[in-house]
């Protein structure tokens, strides 16, 4: 993949190396020397009106709320906890490259939607905190729709190539694009459908649509690939290949298959690794954003 010397995405928060909130010592990550004036503050004729500007500068500016509350105290922004994380000449190369990728993502979906809102990708070590709550490396990568942010620890990347036998840079690249996906549903109002269907079906039931969201998040990554091959020829021979590859590993027959020997068809929330690397090529070879109804699609 020839992604060396090219656009870099702005839109990345680097928090290498700064742990999540701690789960002792203070409230939700607040030092214990900040709840005193700030509880006095809460319950004061001042805190309410401060808390009331608060929430709505937080809305409008995506800001940490408990970072503009320190301020209105005096205090500078509530910090988390860092390591002494020094990165190796590997996870900055890789840091690159995945800012490299958002970068060509960006290009391709201001292109496909007149709405389109660029993501904020957020690099982190171990574990982290989100608008959709606390998640560790075991996590893998994953989207907040809470905050419209993709999160990926730069060691999922080493695990698809020594643990699920799937190397290369372009099946890197379509782990981010399918992230992407997610942000690109979340825009097009699919994802809030989804958040309303949970508390009215099952279980099983539910997870037959999560299939089909994540399928769809497959194609609209290979409509990424599709559109960025035609705009920057970053593809090389090979890389198609390598894309395939990374879907069919991730599919929820194989990953059963190799963590409990059995398959349970009910309990798939991704997809098969058939229908997986189908969808990605279907989205690859179409680059038709609207041909990717999977919720629609029968069979699927």
């Amino acid at each position: 993949m020839k992604w060396q010397g090219r656009r870099q995405s702005s839109n990345v928060e680097d928090r290498r190396g700064q742990s999540g909130p701690s789960s002792g010592g203070g409230f939700g990550g607040i030092s214990p020397m900040l709840l005193i004036p700030l509880v006095r503050m809460l319950f004061s004729k001042k805190g309410l009106i401060v808390v009331g500007i608060v929430v709505l500068l937080s809305v409008v500016t995506g800001y940490n709320p408990l970072n503009l509350i320190s301020k209105f105290l005096g205090g500078g922004p509530i910090q988390t906890e860092s390591s002494n994380y020094q990165p190796t000449e590997k996870d900055e190369e890789l840091a690159q490259f995945s800012t490299t990728i958002l970068a060509s993502t960006e290009d391709v979906w201001n292109q496909l939607l007149t709405n389109y809102r660029e993501p904020t990708l957020v690099l982190f070590t171990g574990s982290v905190a989100s608008a959709c709550g606390a998640a560790s490396s075991a996590t893998g990568p994953f989207y907040c729709p809470g905050d419209e942010k993709l999160y990926l620890d730069l060691s999922f990347f080493d695990e698809m190539e020594r643990q699920m036998n799937a190397p290369g840079d372009f099946a890197q690249a379509y782990v981010i694009a399918h992230e992407v996906g997610h942000h690109v549903q979340k825009i097009m109002g699919i994802t809030d459908k989804m958040q309303q269907l949970r508390s009215q079906l099952s279980e099983t039931e539910y997870n037959k649509y999560s299939v089909r969201l994540e399928l769809q998040a497959d194609y609209f990554a290979g409509v990424w690939a599709h559109h960025s091959q035609q705009m920057t020829q970053m593809m090389e021979s090979g890389d198609l290949e390598e894309a395939l590859n990374a879907a069919n590993a991730i599919g929820d027959d194989r990953l059963q298959k190799q963590s409990t020997g059995r398959v349970v068809p009910d309990s798939f929330t991704h997809g098969t690794s058939e229908q997986r690397m189908r969808w990605f090529k279907k989205g690859f070879v179409s680059g038709d954003v609207s041909k990717g109804d999977t919720f629609n699609a029968n069979p699927l």
